[in-house]
């Protein structure tokens, strides 16, 4: 990186003068900046929705949900549960399981109550 070259305009602003590759550089980093700053607020957006008053959610499942998977997907991979072992374990069919982690349904509070029960979680975690 090369000395920049200060010039002050006769009303007392100084002016930074910089090679073209350096200030293309800057331009680039820029560029990130901004879309670290989309990181930012998708991470901001997925932790108040996971703010509720049963803890703090591991890592693992944390990541989980900001690569994109639901809470419940996140949390039953974070336990070590395939789909077909919690629907048997707590009573309701796989496809509806399944229905359940992509968003297709919504379960009842029952529902919902059984299945952290299974996971061991608090039923905050998944409502």
């Amino acid at each position: 990186m090369s000395e920049p070259q200060i010039i002050r305009t006769p009303g007392g602003e100084e002016l930074v003068v910089l090679p073209r590759a350096e200030y293309e550089a800057l331009l680039e980093r820029a560029g990130y900046e901004g879309e670290d700053a989309e990181d930012v607020a998708i991470y901001d957006t997925r932790k108040a929705e996971l703010a509720v008053g049963d803890g703090v959610l591991p890592v693992e499942v944390s990541a989980a949900l900001l690569r994109g998977d639901s809470r419940l997907k996140a949390i039953r991979n974070w336990r070590g549960e395939t789909q077909l072992h919690l629907a048997a374990e707590t009573g309701i069919g796989q496809g509806y399981l399944s229905d359940l982690e992509s968003g297709h349904r919504t379960g009842t509070p029952e529902t919902i109550a059984k299945i952290a029960q299974a996971l061991n979680v608090p039923v905050g975690w998944l409502s």
